[in-house]
């Protein structure tokens, strides 16, 4: 890209970056030299080696899986502007919203719109829930990137609503924490047709998606 924009997706500083270049290369060296490489392609290296960064926790490189393609679909989904859809606002909080202007891509966080949380009240479902079939119907979930690092029941239903009406993301990045429907979420992901980023098991969390989220960033200029 231009000049104006390979800058945003760096750190600000040249100490900040010569710190992140650091721990890459740290990560790299000692996947090699303790734990037996890896196998992922470039691009899916860069979303696990920032998820060893951010976590410190080498073990991501046996969680992580992709879809066939799934970097290659991010890039495309990001480049053409589609928004990002999250579960939780932490997650929005976190993203860099230079790199997101390159691109344009808006984000959009429905758990505490005041409908939703009438609609959850009345239902007595989730709000994660609510607010993905809000999401839906708004139009905002077909064709955008659906990013979910806390609630097992939104990727739930985003699944389910792909099902049932045919609307789905472009990408699910799924990584939820916890111990309820967690783990069981993120293997119904792997057995879907939806293009996806998840990590296998129990660990996950809004700094995971954030974290990916800005890989795919930094490669899509």
């Amino acid at each position: 890209m231009t000049e104006k924009t390979e800058p945003v997706m760096q750190q600000m500083t040249a100490q900040g970056r010569a710190i992140e270049q650091g721990s890459f290369a740290i990560i790299d060296d000692e996947i090699e030299r303790l734990h037996g490489g890896h196998s992922f392609t470039p691009s899916e290296w860069n979303v696990v080696r920032r998820a060893i960064h951010t976590t410190g926790d080498f073990e991501f490189a046996q969680l992580f899986r992709f879809s066939a393609n799934a970097t290659q679909v991010a890039l495309d989904t990001l480049k053409s502007g589609a928004p990002i859809i999250t579960d939780v606002s932490m997650i929005i909080s976190g993203l860099n919203k230079s790199r997101l202007a390159v691109h344009g891509n808006q984000t959009h966080c429905f758990v505490s719109d005041p409908e939703v949380i009438r609609r959850a009240k009345a239902s007595g479902r989730t709000r994660s829930i609510e607010a993905v079939r809000y999401c839906a119907e708004q139009g905002l979930l077909q064709g955008a990137i659906l990013a979910v690092g806390n609630a097992p029941t939104a990727l739930i239903e985003a699944m389910e609503i792909a099902k049932q009406t045919g609307v789905k993301p472009a990408l699910i990045i799924g990584i939820p924490v916890g111990f309820v429907m967690a783990e069981e979420s993120k293997q119904m992901l792997t057995e879907t047709d939806i293009p996806y980023i998840t990590s296998m098991g129990r660990k996950g969390g809004s700094p995971l998606v954030v974290s990916t989220i800005h890989a795919l960033l930094t490669e899509a200029v």
